[in-house]
């Protein structure tokens, strides 16, 4: 699932995030979602998340 629209990201969400350090080379960090970061709606490099371990990122990828 899409990780662009807040709808489709829930506390608890299994995901894959992109952090601000791996933006070059695309490295993914898979995580459960802890806090949504992102106000808006949407965003078009992805929703900004907070994971378990405490690691910000961007969400690319929801995990069904």
């Amino acid at each position: 699932m899409d990780g662009k629209k807040r709808i489709n990201i829930k506390i608890g969400s299994k995901v894959f995030i992109v952090q601000k350090n791996d933006q070059r080379s695309g490295k993914l960090t898979e995580g459960i979602v802890k806090k949504i970061l992102t106000n808006s709606a949407s965003h078009p490099h992805g929703i900004k998340v907070m994971l378990d371990g405490g690691v910000v990122g961007r969400v690319k990828e929801v995990i069904e």
